[in-house]
């Protein structure tokens, strides 16, 4: 009698999302607006155009959270996970507002500003993927997105404090960005392992997902540049 070949193991939340982390890091290089930033060349107004870009990208971000995490309402692991996020998107915007004050931005002149359309690319991307992309693909996805804004936020923020002079409270947005989540990142597995436990996950698919993200996010930094 012919023997059976093993099945091969089912992949695990940790090496998905390690593999999408690896996979999808961006150029660094790239980003032509974070290098003059870190090297203190950027001019400062850079910064009072990234809080009011910021603000319309967050209250949609957090729009999309929540919409996804309505959709995973059947699979609590990956509706934690996006509500999770949501919760975070409301305590960034009270972050921004300490960057918004150090700039002198009014409420008016933050009500009233006109987004530009690289900016929000990112934005109206992950909407499109709350309307249509299976949640658990979106959250690995964004799991890798994540590290790299991180990593970005933490060289802004150093740069922030050693060329430009800005006090904490400015610096909030980017340091609460830059600092380790480990609830955001425990969710994030335990969304995973009940994607791929489900078959409800597609890497493949998330890995696409992932590099529009990417490079919706370059062009959100291209656009508050130009």
């Amino acid at each position: 009698m012919a023997r059976r070949a093993p099945e091969a193991p089912r992949p695990t939340a940790v090496a998905v999302l390690d593999d999408a982390v690896r996979v999808l890091a961006p150029d660094t290089d790239a980003n032509r607006l974070v290098a003059r930033i870190e090297a203190g060349t950027a001019p400062r107004a850079v910064f009072a155009t990234f809080a009011l870009e910021q603000h319309q990208v967050i209250a949609a971000d957090r729009l999309s959270f929540q919409h996804l995490a309505r959709r995973a309402d059947g699979d609590p692991p990956v509706a934690d996970f996006f509500d999770l996020l949501a919760q975070g998107e409301a305590r960034a915007l009270k972050q921004l507002a300490g960057l918004a004050d150090a700039c002198e931005l009014t409420e008016r002149e933050i009500a009233g500003y006109r987004p530009r359309p690289g900016a929000q690319a990112y934005p109206s991307y992950a909407a499109r993927l709350a309307l249509g992309g299976e949640p658990a693909d979106v959250a690995i996805a964004l799991t890798a997105n994540f590290a790299a804004w991180g990593a970005t936020c933490a060289t802004v923020e150093a740069a922030m404090r050693e060329h430009y002079a800005f006090p904490e409270a400015a610096r909030a947005f980017f340091g609460s960005f830059a600092e380790p989540a480990p609830a955001v990142e425990e969710q994030a597995r335990r969304a995973v392992q009940h994607g791929l436990d489900t078959g409800q996950a597609q890497p493949a698919v998330a890995h696409r997902y992932g590099r529009l993200l990417q490079a919706y996010e370059l062009m959100f930094w291209d656009a508050v540049a130009d």
